[in-house]
């Protein structure tokens, strides 16, 4: 094996013209949690046609228009989420509990008249979370000889480090990310710096090594916090109609460890490796949302709505960071680098991301006063997402999205029961199909400094909830239960088999609020 030397630190500042956005990136953003007032979970978020609830100015906009008094409310709770996962007979477990700030808004109701046909004009704004990342998972297991540094080399390779004296020049070179920036990838120049790739004596191409066994850890936290601002039309009692402009603040942090540990040809131990990796994504986005809600025949409650979104326009900045250290038996000494120590900072791109057209069909009606049941169906094409950089430019790996996401559909369906004239309980469940098709994988891009990737399958939602209506307060609490299976990789090996992720979170929200 060749003796790795270590190269001199300096500072580089950076334009980015090569993306390292892919069809995981643009997932991480589409859909939304269900979440809200207590009420609106309860029910299972089937309430865009049922309406008056500060809630469903996000999903059905003309829902406002049923409030005929001003309203205010307050959530919050708790999240527990929790992933257990198996991987050539290795099984392992992450909880996380948190306290959680789930909503706040209100309706301002103006009465236009009685006998109008405008009834009511009503105004609303609404918080809430939209999307929830905080997360901890860890997988591994025996490898069988299979390693991520074989990926690290076949990009290169695939880069045009085709000879032994392309390598011993990036080995050479002071500063490789400087003098071959746009060429080589990042991550494959990170391992041929710490010997986790290499060109052995007498070889014709770049060799990884045999991996025993590994192990992933990753910490997620962060959120979508979404701030809806309404207008909504109460006609004759028998239209409504509304609008709601949605305001979106992304704010992501991933922190990931990966380690590997190698034996030689023979079977013997040959040390190993760590790649941690640091990652921030932040941005806001806008979009606009319209509904209209009829009920046609004038002596039945019966309501049947329709919401189209229109495109989330977002921009975003992220950042990468990673940290490779080796001690490789088969090399005197032990090598650690930092992409950062070569950097003026982390890798950051700045790009915008366009999300798809969504489409909402919502129905709902009372049953003898007491009962109330709603249903919705909601697709939106995750294919049609846009990846731009900032002058408008499709980025590079866009065919990834077009590719590996597609039609998503998702189904609701809600209940609220009376059970005394100040008493409710409720039930809800949702369903969503999964977002990626079944040959996705994550390819590595120059700038990208991680190789995992996660398959997420479909999505099963089961919520329960309370509520207690007085003359003027109101309390409401609900339970909710998501889970969904998912196909983790911590690097792409058509030989690589899945990692069987089980996924679940449990939430508690309280609401509180009171209508005048």
């Amino acid at each position: 094996m060749i003796k790795k030397g270590m190269m001199a630190v300096c500072g580089l500042m950076l334009a980015m013209t090569v993306n390292a956005q892919n069809a995981y990136d643009a997932e991480r953003l589409l859909g939304n949690d269900l979440n809200g007032t207590a009420r609106f979970v309860g029910m299972g978020g089937a309430m865009g046609a049922l309406g008056g609830d500060i809630s469903v100015m996000g999903t059905n906009p003309a829902g406002i228009g049923i409030f005929r008094s001003n309203d205010f409310s307050v959530s919050m709770g708790f999240n527990n989420t929790a992933t257990e996962s198996s991987f050539n007979g290795t099984r392992m477990k992450e909880d996380k509990t948190r306290a959680s700030f789930d909503q706040l808004g209100f309706v301002y109701s103006f009465k236009v008249g009685n006998t109008t046909s405008l009834r009511y004009v009503n105004f609303g704004f609404n918080y809430h979370k939209t999307k929830n990342f905080n997360r901890l998972f860890s997988a591994g297991g025996q490898l069988d000889g299979l390693s991520q540094s074989w990926q690290l080399a076949q990009e290169m390779t695939n880069a045009g480090v085709n000879s032994a004296t392309i390598f011993d020049n990036i080995l050479t070179s002071e500063n490789p990310y400087r003098q071959y920036w746009n060429r080589y990838p990042v991550l494959g120049v990170l391992g041929a710096t710490t010997g986790v790739v290499d060109w052995p004596k007498d070889e014709t191409q770049l060799w990884g090594w045999n991996g025993y066994s590994n192990n992933f850890y990753s910490q997620e936290k962060g959120g979508i916090n979404q701030y809806d601002f309404n207008i909504a039309f109460n006609i004759e009692d028998r239209i409504y109609l509304g609008a709601t402009l949605g305001v979106y603040d992304v704010n992501y942090d991933r922190f990931t460890s990966y380690t590997e540990e190698l034996d030689d040809d023979f079977g013997a131990e040959n040390g190993g490796y760590t790649l941690d990796n640091y990652y921030s994504l932040t941005g806001t986005g806008v979009d606009l949302k319209l509904g209209v809600i009829v009920r046609p025949i004038e002596e039945s409650p019966f309501r049947f709505g329709l919401s189209i979104h229109t495109p989330t326009w977002y921009e975003l900045t992220e950042s990468y960071n990673a940290t490779l250290s080796s001690d490789i038996l088969a090399y005197d000494d032990a090598y650690s680098q930092t992409l950062s120590d070569f950097l003026y900072g982390d890798l950051t791109y700045v790009y915008r991301m366009i999300t798809p057209w969504k489409f909402n069909l919502n129905a709902g009606t009372t049953l003898g006063g007491l009962v109330a049941v709603g249903a919705e169906y909601e697709y939106a094409d995750y294919g049609s997402s846009k990846l731009e950089d900032v002058d408008g430019y499709e980025l590079g790996d866009q065919p990834s999205v077009e590719s590996f996401l597609k039609g998503v559909h998702t189904f609701r369906v809600g209940m609220d029961a009376r059970l005394a004239p100040q008493f409710s309980v409720r039930a809800g469940y949702n369903y969503t199909s999964a977002a990626f098709t079944d040959d996705a994988y994550s390819a590595l891009p120059l700038y990208r400094t991680s190789t995992d990737f996660n398959n997420i399958k479909d999505k099963n939602t089961v919520t329960f909830g309370l509520g207690y209506r007085g003359s003027v307060v109101y309390a409401d609490l609900a339970y909710k239960y998501d889970m969904y299976k998912s196909d983790f990789y911590a690097f792409d090996d058509i030989d690589l088999p899945a990692t069987k992720v089980d996924n679940n979170r449990h939430q508690l929200i309280f609401t509180l609020g009171a209508r005048f």
